[in-house]
Protein backbone atom coordinates (compact mmCIF):
# COMPACT_ATOMS: atom_id res chain seq x y z
CA UNK A 1 0.00 0.00 0.00
CA UNK A 2 1.45 3.42 -1.25
CA UNK A 3 0.79 7.31 0.19
CA UNK A 4 -1.65 8.27 -1.96
CA UNK A 5 -2.95 11.50 -1.27
CA UNK A 6 -4.26 12.09 -4.92
CA UNK A 7 -6.11 8.99 -4.11
CA UNK A 8 -10.37 9.03 -4.60
CA UNK A 9 -12.98 7.54 -1.47
CA UNK A 10 -14.33 5.14 -1.78
CA UNK A 11 -18.32 5.47 -2.72
CA UNK A 12 -19.30 3.62 0.07
CA UNK A 13 -20.29 5.60 3.63
CA UNK A 14 -17.08 5.52 5.56
CA UNK A 15 -17.54 3.67 8.65
CA UNK A 16 -15.34 4.24 11.73
CA UNK A 17 -12.57 1.85 12.16
CA UNK A 18 -11.93 -0.79 15.45
CA UNK A 19 -8.45 -0.61 15.63
CA UNK A 20 -7.00 -0.19 18.87
CA UNK A 21 -6.45 3.77 20.10
CA UNK A 22 -3.53 5.42 19.42
CA UNK A 23 -1.03 6.06 21.76
CA UNK A 24 1.19 8.99 21.71
CA UNK A 25 5.18 7.59 23.43
CA UNK A 26 6.87 9.69 26.05
CA UNK A 27 10.12 10.13 23.06
CA UNK A 28 7.79 11.86 21.21
CA UNK A 29 7.79 14.58 23.41
CA UNK A 30 9.47 17.71 22.82
CA UNK A 31 12.89 18.76 24.87
CA UNK A 32 14.11 21.64 25.92
CA UNK A 33 16.76 23.30 23.07
CA UNK A 34 19.29 25.68 24.66
CA UNK A 35 19.89 29.04 22.92
CA UNK A 36 22.11 31.74 24.08
CA UNK A 37 20.62 35.27 22.81
CA UNK A 38 22.33 38.35 22.90
CA UNK A 39 20.32 41.65 23.45
CA UNK A 40 19.10 43.86 20.21
CA UNK A 41 19.77 47.63 20.24
CA UNK A 42 19.57 48.08 15.94
CA UNK A 43 16.41 47.87 14.64
CA UNK A 44 14.92 47.74 10.83
CA UNK A 45 15.94 46.17 7.35
CA UNK A 46 19.22 47.27 7.07
CA UNK A 47 19.86 45.63 11.00
CA UNK A 48 18.01 42.56 10.45
CA UNK A 49 20.15 41.94 7.30
CA UNK A 50 24.31 42.85 9.04
CA UNK A 51 22.53 40.44 11.94
CA UNK A 52 22.07 37.64 9.12
CA UNK A 53 25.41 38.40 7.39
CA UNK A 54 26.85 37.67 11.47
CA UNK A 55 24.97 34.17 11.02
CA UNK A 56 22.44 35.71 13.76
CA UNK A 57 18.57 35.55 13.90
CA UNK A 58 16.27 38.71 14.90
CA UNK A 59 13.28 37.64 17.43
CA UNK A 60 11.25 38.83 19.24
CA UNK A 61 10.14 37.58 23.37
CA UNK A 62 6.69 38.34 24.48
CA UNK A 63 4.08 37.28 26.34
CA UNK A 64 2.72 37.29 30.07
CA UNK A 65 2.04 41.04 30.08
CA UNK A 66 5.97 41.85 29.85
CA UNK A 67 7.37 44.05 27.22
CA UNK A 68 8.42 42.59 24.16
CA UNK A 69 12.35 41.96 24.11
CA UNK A 70 13.99 41.92 21.10
CA UNK A 71 16.82 39.81 20.35
CA UNK A 72 19.46 38.21 18.19
CA UNK A 73 20.04 34.44 18.02
CA UNK A 74 22.49 32.03 16.99
CA UNK A 75 21.76 31.02 13.11
CA UNK A 76 22.59 27.41 13.07
CA UNK A 77 21.60 26.23 16.07
CA UNK A 78 17.94 28.53 15.76
CA UNK A 79 17.62 26.80 12.24
CA UNK A 80 17.92 23.40 13.33
CA UNK A 81 15.50 24.02 16.28
CA UNK A 82 12.93 25.47 14.63
CA UNK A 83 12.91 22.12 12.26
CA UNK A 84 11.29 20.36 15.63
CA UNK A 85 7.48 20.77 15.53
CA UNK A 86 6.80 22.94 18.74
CA UNK A 87 10.50 23.06 19.94
CA UNK A 88 10.99 24.38 23.67
CA UNK A 89 13.23 26.85 23.67
CA UNK A 90 15.19 27.93 27.34
CA UNK A 91 16.47 31.24 26.23
CA UNK A 92 19.55 32.75 28.10
CA UNK A 93 19.70 36.08 28.52
CA UNK A 94 22.03 38.04 30.77
CA UNK A 95 22.44 35.37 33.09
CA UNK A 96 18.49 35.08 32.89
CA UNK A 97 16.28 31.84 31.52
CA UNK A 98 13.25 31.99 29.61
CA UNK A 99 11.20 29.27 28.04
CA UNK A 100 9.31 30.13 25.49
CA UNK A 101 7.90 28.35 21.98
CA UNK A 102 8.32 29.09 18.33
CA UNK A 103 5.04 31.57 17.29
CA UNK A 104 5.80 32.71 14.09
CA UNK A 105 8.73 31.48 11.68
CA UNK A 106 8.84 34.45 8.61
CA UNK A 107 11.14 33.33 5.85
CA UNK A 108 12.23 34.69 2.64
CA UNK A 109 9.74 32.45 0.19
CA UNK A 110 12.56 32.53 -2.42
CA UNK A 111 15.54 31.52 -0.90
CA UNK A 112 13.72 30.09 2.16
CA UNK A 113 16.20 31.94 4.88
CA UNK A 114 15.00 32.48 8.45
CA UNK A 115 14.14 36.61 8.42
CA UNK A 116 12.62 36.54 11.80
CA UNK A 117 11.23 34.54 14.68
CA UNK A 118 8.66 35.69 17.12
CA UNK A 119 8.68 33.50 20.42
CA UNK A 120 5.84 33.29 23.20
CA UNK A 121 6.87 33.17 26.44
CA UNK A 122 5.79 29.91 28.65
CA UNK A 123 5.88 28.89 32.08
CA UNK A 124 5.99 24.74 33.82
CA UNK A 125 2.27 24.16 33.72
CA UNK A 126 1.03 26.46 31.56
CA UNK A 127 -1.30 25.12 28.77
CA UNK A 128 -0.91 26.12 25.20
CA UNK A 129 -3.15 25.08 22.08
CA UNK A 130 -0.92 23.93 18.89
CA UNK A 131 -0.78 22.02 16.15
CA UNK A 132 0.39 18.75 15.98
CA UNK A 133 1.36 16.64 13.03
CA UNK A 134 -0.06 13.96 12.08
CA UNK A 135 2.11 10.61 11.27
CA UNK A 136 0.26 7.85 9.86
CA UNK A 137 1.61 4.37 10.84
CA UNK A 138 0.88 0.37 9.68
CA UNK A 139 -0.78 -0.49 6.67
CA UNK A 140 -4.17 -0.74 5.59
CA UNK A 141 -5.68 -3.99 3.51
CA UNK A 142 -3.99 -5.20 0.14
CA UNK A 143 -5.54 -3.42 -2.58
CA UNK A 144 -6.48 0.19 -0.44
CA UNK A 145 -4.79 3.20 -0.37
CA UNK A 146 -4.97 5.73 2.60
CA UNK A 147 -5.93 9.72 2.06
CA UNK A 148 -4.70 11.76 4.90
CA UNK A 149 -7.57 14.36 5.35
CA UNK A 150 -6.11 16.39 8.26
CA UNK A 151 -1.96 17.04 8.00
CA UNK A 152 -2.69 18.43 12.13
CA UNK A 153 -4.74 18.11 14.78
CA UNK A 154 -4.85 20.99 17.22
CA UNK A 155 -3.88 19.46 20.82
CA UNK A 156 -4.08 21.82 24.28
CA UNK A 157 -1.41 20.29 26.71
CA UNK A 158 1.58 21.61 28.98
CA UNK A 159 3.46 24.13 27.46
CA UNK A 160 6.85 22.09 28.48
CA UNK A 161 5.20 18.53 27.19
CA UNK A 162 4.39 19.36 24.19
CA UNK A 163 3.88 16.08 21.78
CA UNK A 164 6.37 16.41 18.49
CA UNK A 165 3.48 14.07 16.57
CA UNK A 166 -0.03 12.36 16.46
CA UNK A 167 0.80 8.62 15.43
CA UNK A 168 -1.98 7.37 13.53
CA UNK A 169 -2.51 3.35 13.33
CA UNK A 170 -3.90 2.43 10.19
CA UNK A 171 -3.10 -1.66 10.28
CA UNK A 172 -5.70 -4.13 8.99
CA UNK A 173 -8.18 -1.23 7.65
CA UNK A 174 -10.39 -1.50 4.96
CA UNK A 175 -11.86 0.18 2.14
CA UNK A 176 -14.90 2.71 3.73
CA UNK A 177 -12.65 2.24 6.72
CA UNK A 178 -12.05 6.07 9.31
CA UNK A 179 -10.27 6.98 11.75
CA UNK A 180 -11.46 10.43 13.29
CA UNK A 181 -9.62 12.44 15.91
CA UNK A 182 -11.65 11.15 18.78
CA UNK A 183 -10.44 7.77 18.33
CA UNK A 184 -6.68 8.79 19.07
CA UNK A 185 -5.79 8.65 22.64
CA UNK A 186 -3.98 11.39 23.97
CA UNK A 187 -1.09 11.92 25.58
CA UNK A 188 -1.85 12.57 29.51
CA UNK A 189 -2.65 15.66 30.32
CA UNK A 190 -3.57 16.69 26.69
CA UNK A 191 -7.00 17.84 25.36
CA UNK A 192 -8.32 17.61 21.73
CA UNK A 193 -9.09 20.77 20.32
CA UNK A 194 -10.04 19.72 17.32
CA UNK A 195 -13.56 18.35 16.80
CA UNK A 196 -13.73 14.84 17.61
CA UNK A 197 -15.74 13.90 14.65
CA UNK A 198 -13.16 15.74 12.18
CA UNK A 199 -12.04 12.51 9.92
CA UNK A 200 -8.15 12.29 9.88
CA UNK A 201 -7.17 9.80 7.14
CA UNK A 202 -9.88 7.40 5.02
CA UNK A 203 -9.18 3.90 3.64
CA UNK A 204 -10.25 3.70 -0.33
CA UNK A 205 -9.75 1.39 -3.37
CA UNK A 206 -7.53 3.49 -6.21
CA UNK A 207 -9.90 4.98 -8.52
CA UNK A 208 -7.98 2.98 -10.78
CA UNK A 209 -8.59 0.31 -9.90
CA UNK A 210 -12.79 1.40 -9.01
CA UNK A 211 -12.31 1.65 -12.91
CA UNK A 212 -11.23 -1.38 -14.19
CA UNK A 213 -13.63 -3.60 -12.22
CA UNK A 214 -16.32 -1.50 -14.04
CA UNK A 215 -15.23 -2.08 -17.11
CA UNK A 216 -14.61 -5.51 -16.54
CA UNK A 217 -18.10 -5.77 -14.92
CA UNK A 218 -19.33 -3.80 -18.39
CA UNK A 219 -17.89 -6.43 -20.60
CA UNK A 220 -19.46 -8.95 -18.67
CA UNK A 221 -22.59 -7.67 -19.27
CA UNK A 222 -22.06 -7.05 -22.79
Amino acid sequence: MSDAPWGHPSASTPRASHQAPTVISEESVVSEIKLTATARTEFGKGAARRLRRAHQIPAVLYGHGTQPVHVALPGHETMLAVKQANALFAIELDGTTTLAITKDVQRDVVRQIIEHIDLLIVTKGEKVSVDIPVTIVGESKPGTIHVVETQTLVLEADATQLPTEVQVSIDGLDAGDSVTAGQITLPEGSTLVTEPDHVVVMISIPQGAVDADAEAAAAAEA
